[in-house]
């Protein structure tokens, strides 16, 4: 039974939908060209948006935390804080109302994953189970993508995409030079499917179009940061993380929930599809590029398409390959032997291991080897367990989510002390005792996340909080002054 919050939220997206009926706006494609939108008022609306999502959140936090009437007067607050903006939308020029909709549905979808209504909620076992025992337990099973896999708003995705020059040569640039990150982002997807391939199924959107998607934006890598702060699997910028209600999950960075991504990553593209009658390379455009500067090209250019040259060369070159390189990836998922390529067979049957000694995901990487898989497995362990320290040892009996016969190889390979004193020492010789602490001056397009890894033995958050600087998005400016832990 849904809460009387819940009816709340749905009794507000009648209200909003009864005044986007009764006071229609011109459509996008259809609006008077010479109409100016007050950009700045409907930026701050939008921003009020992500503002309320956030509220909302941690009103439910809060009721989960044992503070129901706190909680439930952030519920409330944050429900007419969009409303009383919403009313503002409809009053000023340039504003989208479905924008508002959609947030009120984010909102039902958070609510629907605090109380449960999602999935049924699972008993946790006390005592820890064997190896023996979960390489049984018949977890995280997968099925086959469903018949309707290939349509999009009930249209077959593959008469949707257009072979021309441009989707030719991204076809060509995927089965060329960059094939290895085609074959990486379908083995890394194998795995993740499960988390993130429910809701598209449950959208009606193509998994097809979710495979693109990934191969263009990270190659499926769950910690995939960008030189402008954009994250995880789908890489979201964190404004647009908040306005579609990812926060941070027990702590960590919750764009890189391949889960929570892949929900929001639906929205997103939900709203851009409702935004540009359905049409997929304007919506890819959209989040590529920027919804705004897309439905003001849109309008500039009424009844044009994303390939006109208007629109395209209106476009940064950046944008400009991201949509047939995302089309193209699509259009290899569906039809790989047209080009005689071949995708790996995975078994992606999960299971978790659990430890049999203390030990890193690095570590435990090295043990399992690469009989199975030849470039080894500390990738898919990262993507699997992004909750996990990958260079911080795990007491003996941690679980850890792994590919099922990884559990058999564990309980094999991970016994022999020799092997596991070896390389206890590759771990200690990365984290010696007595660290020290350099100055670092913050160039052009450094982000934390990037210095981390040139430094190696300092992790964003460690650098964050040596430094007094805020996360996710640990903002920094050309020319600061930044201590770095280092190794010695």
């Amino acid at each position: 039974m849904r809460s009387k919050n819940s009816l709340g939220l749905y009794a507000a997206i009648a209200l909003l939908c009864g005044s986007c009926t009764s006071t229609p706006k011109p459509s996008v494609a259809t609006s008077v060209p010479d109409a100016v939108a007050d950009d700045s008022a409907t930026a701050a609306l939008y921003e009020r948006i992500g503002s309320a999502t956030s509220r909302f959140q941690a009103g439910l936090e809060l009721i989960r935390a044992g503070s129901p009437r706190s909680g439930r007067e952030g519920l409330v607050a944050a429900l007419s804080e969009i409303e009383t903006a919403a009313n503002a939308c409809a009053q000023t020029s340039g504003c989208e109302s479905e924008r508002f909709i959609a947030a009120l549905a984010v909102l039902i979808r958070l609510q629907s994953v605090a109380a449960g209504w999602d999935a049924p909620a699972e008993e946790e076992s006390s005592a820890p189970a064997t190896d023996a025992e979960l390489a049984e337990a018949p977890a995280f099973a997968l099925t086959s993508p469903p018949a309707q896999v290939k349509l999009l708003r009930g249209k077959d995705l593959t008469k949707l995409i257009t072979l021309n020059e441009p989707v030719r040569a991204a076809l060509e640039d995927w089965l060329t030079w960059m094939r290895p990150q085609l074959i990486e982002t379908w083995v890394n997807y194998s795995y993740l499917r499960a988390e993130m391939w429910p809701a598209y199924e449950r959208a009606g959107l193509p998994e097809a179009l979710l495979f693109g998607m990934l191969a263009k934006e990270s190659a499926a890598r769950v910690h995939s940061y960008s030189r402008a702060g954009a994250a995880g699997p789908l890489q979201f910028m964190p404004e647009t993380a908040k306005r579609f209600g990812i926060g941070n999950i027990n702590g960590r960075d919750g764009r890189l929930d391949p889960a929570t991504a892949a929900r929001a990553n639906v929205a997103y593209l939900r709203e851009q599809l409702g935004a540009f009658d359905n049409n997929l390379e304007l919506s890819l455009a959209a989040y590529n590029g920027g919804e705004s500067r897309m439905r003001r090209l849109v309008k500039q250019h009424p009844g044009k398409g994303f390939w006109s040259n208007q629109i395209l060369f209106a476009l940064p070159a950046e944008t400009r390959d991201y949509v047939p390189k995302v089309l193209a990836a699509a259009y290899l998922f569906l039809h790989p032997e047209e080009y005689g390529l071949s995708f790996p067979s995975i078994e992606r049957e999960l299971a978790q291991l659990s430890l049999q000694s203390s030990m890193s995901l690095g570590e435990l990487s090295i043990c399992l080897g690469q009989e199975a898989r030849a470039e080894g497995w500390f990738r898919t362990l990262r993507n699997l367990n992004p909750q996990l320290p990958t260079d911080e040892r795990l007491p003996a009996g941690s679980r850890v989510r792994v590919p099922r016969p990884l559990v058999a190889i564990h309980a094999q390979r991970c016994r022999d002390p020799k092997l596991l004193a070896r390389i206890a020492k590759l771990q200690d010789a990365r984290h010696p005792q007595g660290p020290t602490q350099v100055a670092y001056a913050v160039r052009r397009g450094d982000t934390l996340h990037a210095i981390a890894r040139r430094t190696r033995c300092s992790s964003a958050d460690e650098i964050g909080r040596l430094n007094g600087l805020k996360g996710p998005g640990y903002t920094l400016r050309v020319g600061q002054q930044i201590r770095l832990p280092t190794c010695s």
